[in-house]
């Protein structure tokens, strides 16, 4: 049920609650509409939940735990991840392949999912999640060699501008012997078409 409550300009959220109800409105729509009334709320409620990365860090999330040595590549594929594009506010979403070679250590298998959406949960860029992710791995986790792959599909592009459907846009960030040793490259790139090849779309 819509609520007739009204907007106490003490409230936090006053401001950015205005912003949106005068956003509806330039859109030609009445703020007060009972299927709009409430939709300033319900839309920061939702923007504070895709941009909750910024709250977190990659260190938080990386839990690591005693492995061999010389124990070979591990690999995750398939990811999830969505995001909210920087440039336009549109969304784009896709999968995430990741392979890391440990030396000594290795983090959680969930953890890897969750190093994710830390970076994906914010006004983003593809490029940039990637070498986040790659190089919160590198960095933080005791490991040779780092790489990881996205392959996803933007809104902007899909629903305004040049409205290609269906375009896939694949990105990659390389560290250490994942990027200097062609065995480790090829093993990891592999990894990610067999990947790509079992995945049935995004």
């Amino acid at each position: 049920m819509p609520t007739d409550k009204p907007i106490d300009p003490d409230d936090p959220s006053y401001t950015a609650t205005m912003f949106v109800r005068q956003l509806i409105r330039d859109a030609g729509a009445d703020p007060e509409d009972p299927d709009l009334i409430d939709t300033p709320k319900r839309f920061l409620k939702a923007f504070e939940f895709w941009t909750q990365g910024y709250a977190q860090t990659s260190r938080s999330v990386l839990r690591m735990f005693e492995a061999p040595k010389d124990g070979g590549m591990v690999f995750q594929a398939n990811i999830p991840i969505w995001s909210l594009c920087a440039h336009h506010l549109a969304p784009f979403w896709g999968l995430a392949h990741i392979g890391y070679i440990p030396d000594g250590k290795v983090v959680g298998l969930s953890k890897l999912a969750r190093l994710v959406d830390v970076f994906a949960r914010r006004l983003q860029t593809q490029e940039n999640i990637g070498c986040q992710v790659a190089d919160a791995l590198f960095d933080h986790v005791d490991c040779e060699g780092v790489g990881v792959v996205l392959q996803c599909r933007h809104a902007c592009m899909e629903s305004r501008g040049v409205q290609k459907s269906g375009t896939l846009t694949v990105t990659s960030a390389l560290r250490g012997v994942m990027r200097t040793e062609a065995d480790c490259r090829a093993e990891f790139m592999a990894l990610v078409n067999v990947a790509v090849q079992g995945a049935k779309g995004v």
